[in-house]
C-alpha cells in the first residue's frame, strides 16, 4: 500500500500511522488547469483515458500491458533542479491503437520515440498522449523511449514523487504520483520489471530497487544501476541520490541486506539495522519466505510524516530512530510493519486501489503481532480498543474494502483507520471465526498463490471459504464491506464506545 505513517507511543491502540473497466473521459477543457507536461510538438486531438479504478479512474491506461522500465536519470547536483531523464518502456499491445495514453504530468518532454521511429505527442490531463508513425497491431511488442526531464519541485497540489532531503533526493510515489517523476502505465495492476541508471556526481551515492549491477566512473561522475528481478509495481519504485553509506549483511538464507543511511550517522543507526535479518526469520516463520532478491531500509534525512514499503528498500525518516519520541519496541514493530508489506502489496499487489485494505490491514496485522510475541503488548487489547472505533472509521473512510475515495486535492486521503486497524480487524475477527490454524495456513498459502502477481478481496474471500471449508462469503461481506461493524466472534461484549471513551483518532500523513 501507501504510506505508512509514524505512529504514538502508549496508549497502544492510538497509533500515529500516515500513511486507479475500461477508460472514461473527462473534457480536455475542465483538466487545463492540472497540466503541467511542457511540450515541443505539435498538439493533436487528445482526451485523458484510464483503466477506471474506483477511487482513481484516470490513473493507468488500457491497450497495452507494460512488461519492462529502464530509467536514466541524471543528478544535476542540487535537489531543487531538474534531472535529465530517459524512460524505455517495453509493452505488448492488448488492442489496435493509433495512439497510446501514458501517466506523466510534471516535466518537459523532448521528444518521444515508438519503436524507433519519431511519434507525435501531446497532454490530455494527467497523460501524455503519443501517436506513432504507423499505427500498432493487437499483439504487437513496442518500445516507447520518451526523453524528459523529472523535476523534484512541485506546485502546491501536488504530493509525492521525489522527496528532497538535507543531502539529495528519494522517492514516495504511492499511491498514484510516480507519474510526476517518470512517464508509465501508473497502476499497480500493471506490474513491470525495472532497470534505473543513475548518474551522479561521485561525492554522491545512488541506490534503487534491486540488485547493483555495475558502477562506471567517467571523468567527475558515476553511473550507477540496477535491476529488478521480480516485477514491481510503478508505486513501489524507490532511487535513492545523497551523500550515504551503504551497508551491508546477510538475512537468512544468504539474503543480501543492504540498508542506505546518511553516511555520517552510519554508527548511531548500526544497532537499529542489525535488527532487520532477525525481522525477516521472524516474517518468514509466519507466512514464508521472503519473496525478494534483497532487502534493506532507507533512512532519509527528510521530514516526510510517513514510511513507505518502497520494493526491496522500504524508506523510513531518520528520525524516526533519532528523535527518541518512540519507544524502542514501538519503533521495531514499524520496521516489521514495512518489511510485511514486501510480502502484503509488493509481492501480492492490489488489482485496484479499493483492495489497499489488504496491504494495510495485513501490514498492521504483523506490526501488531510482533509486538505482542516480542514486547508482550496485547493483541487483544489492541483490537478492542480498534473494535470501539470501528463504526466512526467507517462512517469517515468508508468500510474496509470501499474506502471513500479522496477529497479533491488530497489523492493520499484513502489512507485512514479503516484500511489500517480498521482491516486489521477484519482478519482478528476471521482468525476467531476460523481459529488460529486454518488462519495460519490461509496466509501462507495467499502469499504463495498469488506471488509476484495481483490479487482481489474476491480472491482472498474465495481462498478464505477454500481453506475454512465452508462459505465464509456472507461473514467477510459484513466485515469488508457493511456500514456497521458486525459482532465480534468470541468476544459478545466489545461495543462500539462513545467518541469521549474511545481511543484519540489516527493521526494519517
Amino acid at each position: 500500500m501507501l504510506l505508512t505513517p509514524c505512529p504514538r507511543p502508549e496508549p497502544a491502540p492510538s497509533r500515529r500511522r500516515t500513511r486507479r473497466t475500461l477508460s472514461r473521459h473527462r473534457t480536455a477543457a475542465l483538466l487545463a488547469s492540472a497540466v503541467s507536461v511542457c511540450l515541443v510538438a505539435a498538439a493533436a486531438p487528445a482526451e485523458p483515458l484510464g483503466v477506471g479504478d474506483r477511487l482513481y479512474p484516470y490513473l493507468g491506461n488500457p491497450g497495452y500491458d507494460v512488461t519492462s522500465y529502464d530509467i536514466s536519470l541524471t543528478y544535476p547536483g542540487a535537489n531543487d533542479r531538474p534531472l535529465q531523464a530517459v524512460t524505455t518502456i517495453d509493452a505488448r499491445t492488448t488492442d489496435d491503437l493509433e495512439r497510446l495514453n501514458l501517466d506523466f504530468a510534471h516535466g518537459t518532454v523532448r521528444s518521444v520515440e515508438v519503436d524507433g521511429r519519431p511519434a507525435g505527442f501531446t497532454s490530455a490531463g494527467e497523460d501524455l498522449v503519443v501517436t506513432p508513425e504507423r499505427p500498432l497491431g493487437e499483439g504487437s511488442r513496442t518500445t516507447i523511449t520518451v526523453r524528459h526531464t523529472s523535476d523534484p519541485v512541485y506546485g502546491r497540489n501536488q504530493q509525492g514523487g521525489w522527496v528532497r532531503t538535507s543531502d539529495g533526493l528519494a522517492m514516495a510515489n504511492q499511491a498514484d504520483v510516480a507519474h510526476l517523476v517518470f512517464p508509465c502505465n501508473d497502476h499497480p495492476s500493471d506490474k513491470a520489471m525495472f532497470t534505473f541508471r543513475i548518474t551522479a556526481p561521485n561525492s554522491y551515492t545512488a541506490v534503487a530497487n534491486g540488485l547493483p549491477d555495475g558502477a562506471d566512473r567517467v571523468g567527475r561522475t558515476t553511473t550507477w544501476t540496477y535491476r529488478t528481478q521480480h516485477p514491481m509495481a510503478t508505486e513501489l519504485a524507490q532511487v535513492s541520490i545523497g551523500r550515504s553509506a551503504v551497508v551491508r549483511r546477510q538475512g537468512p538464507h544468504g539474503l543480501p541486506v543492504r540498508d542506505v543511511v546518511p553516511a555520517r550517522d552510519r554508527r548511531a543507526l548500526e544497532p537499529w539495522l542489525a535488527k532487520t535479518p532477525d525481522q525477516i526469520a521472524w516474517m518468514e516463520s509466519k507466512v514464508g519466505r521472503y519473496p525478494f532478491e534483497t532487502y534493506g531500509v532507507l533512512m532519509a534525512q527528510a521530514d516526510t510524516g510517513f514510511e513507505l514499503e518502497t520494493q526491496t528498500l522500504s524508506l523510513f525518516e531518520k528520525s524516526l530512530f533519532t528523535g527518541r519520541v518512540y519507544p524502542k519496541w514501538y519503533v521495531e514493530s514499524v520496521m516489521v510493519h514495512e518489511l510485511a508489506h514486501q510480502w502484503f502489496g509488493d509481492s501480492v499487489s492490489p488489482r485496484s486501489w479499493s483492495d489497499v485494505w489488504l496491504n494495510e490491514g495485513h501490514a498492521t496485522w504483523y506490526e501488531d503481532l510482533y509486538a505482542e510475541e516480542t514486547a508482550h503488548r496485547s493483541m487483544e487489547e489492541r483490537m478492542k480498543a480498534a473494535y470501539g472505533s470501528s463504526d466512526r472509521w467507517r462512517e469517515a473512510g468508508g468500510p474496509p474494502a470501499r474506502p471513500k475515495p479522496p477529497a479533491p486535492g488530497q489523492k493520499i486521503g484513502i489512507f485512514r483507520p479503516n484500511i489500517y486497524e480498521g482491516a486489521a480487524l477484519v482478519l482478528y475477527a476471521l482468525r476467531q471465526e476460523i481459529g488460529r490454524p486454518a488462519f495460519e495456513r490461509l496466509e501462507r498459502m495467499w502469499v504463495q498463490e498469488h506471488r509476484d502477481s495481483t490479487a482481489t478481496t474476491g480472491d482472498f474471500v474465495r481462498l478464505a471459504t477454500a481453506v475454512a471449508g465452508r462459505d465464509l462469503t456472507g461473514f467477510l461481506a459484513a466485515w469488508l464491506y457493511g456500514e456497521k461493524t458486525p459482532p465480534m466472534p468470541g468476544h459478545p461484549g466489545w461495543k462500539q464506545l462513545p467518541e469521549d471513551k474511545a481511543a484519540p483518532p489516527l493521526t494519517r500523513r
